[in-house]
């Protein structure tokens, strides 16, 4: 049994070696990543490719998002918290790319490189965005909607919403495109749906009930294209065109089967890995490239099992 000063000597030394260990990890660099949400596989990816970066660079990198992505003021309340542990960089996909700027000046302020990840905010106070370019993908939706419909009729657009960058740069880059290049193809309704499946499969079904002559649907992210096709399902409607966008599980099963015409796919897990390098990147006082462009794909039943497809699917 220890004697008392023994046991002090002990606790001593055992606070001695959990205060180098805490010193330690604190000497790593601290750098948060604040997403959209993390409900959607797309999420699950990202920070799987925020991960890795963490390791490959040795800096401390934590992921959280709100519950649902209509939750823009616990978003906000998010990056507050992690603003306020003062962390060498933040990564940060915003919910509503207007609300988050008085907190980014904050940032900017207190010298915190801030890094805009998947969905860009209308401000210069980013120094870098990796994301997708979405008008350029949503343009390509639009393109092979129209093959599939024969490059005339009526179409519709669901969408995750109209206030993050990735919601305007889908909706828009595929309706103008159709003005654009297509125009014997009319989009004749555009509604939003959060990115929720029961709220986007209503939605649908609300669309065919109003359109019984619809050819094709664009579903804008995961979860509004999965509510397109269960509220196509549940309509009983037939003949309509669903393209997708993004590649969790329920997309490749529903494009494997028949039900999705096809999806674009992104490259989430490298957008995780270059969000986290421009950061640290940043953090150092280094040159970072203003548009990190990582990449998108088109795919359906016939390129799914590509090598090429295969290593950017997230499901």
């Amino acid at each position: 049994m220890l004697n008392r000063r023994t046991l002090i000597g002990t606790l001593s030394a055992a606070t001695l070696v959990l205060g180098a260990g805490f010193a330690q990890a604190q000497d790593k660099m601290y750098i948060p990543l604040i997403s959209k949400g993390f409900q959607h596989q797309f999420w699950q990816a990202v920070k799987a490719g925020a991960d890795k970066a963490a390791a490959e660079f040795d800096v401390n990198v934590t992921f959280e998002g709100p519950d649902s992505e209509a939750q823009v003021d616990r978003q906000i309340d998010m990056l507050a918290a992690a603003l306020a542990k003062n962390p060498a960089a933040i990564g940060f996909a915003a919910l509503d790319s207007q609300a988050a700027i008085p907190l980014l000046k904050q940032a900017q302020a207190a010298g915190i490189p801030i890094i805009a990840f998947d969905s860009g905010v209308d401000s210069d106070i980013p120094v870098a965005t990796a994301a997708t370019d979405n008008v350029a993908a949503a343009a390509l939706a639009a393109d092979k909607m129209a093959e599939f419909i024969g490059d005339a009729g009526k179409v519709a657009v669901v969408a995750h919403d109209q206030t993050s960058r990735t919601g305007i740069d889908r909706r828009d880059g595929f309706v103008n495109r159709m003005k654009e290049a297509h125009p014997n193809i009319e989009v004749v309704t555009i509604q939003y749906g959060a990115g929720d499946q029961l709220q986007s499969t209503e939605i649908t079904k609300s669309i065919l009930t109003a359109n019984p002559d619809l050819k094709g649907i664009f579903g804008t992210n995961e979860g509004s294209a999965i509510g397109v096709v269960n509220g196509v399902k549940e309509s009983g409607a037939t003949g309509i065109t669903i393209i997708g966008y993004d590649s969790g599980k329920a997309q490749t099963d529903a494009i494997r089967s028949g039900l999705m015409a096809g999806a674009i796919t992104q490259n989430p897990v490298g957008i995780g890995y270059e969000t986290v390098k421009a950061a640290v990147m940043a953090a150092k006082g280094e040159a970072v490239p203003a548009k990190i462009d990582t990449g998108f794909y088109y795919y359906d039943k016939s390129n799914i099992d590509s090598p090429e497809i295969a290593a950017v699917l997230y499901d």
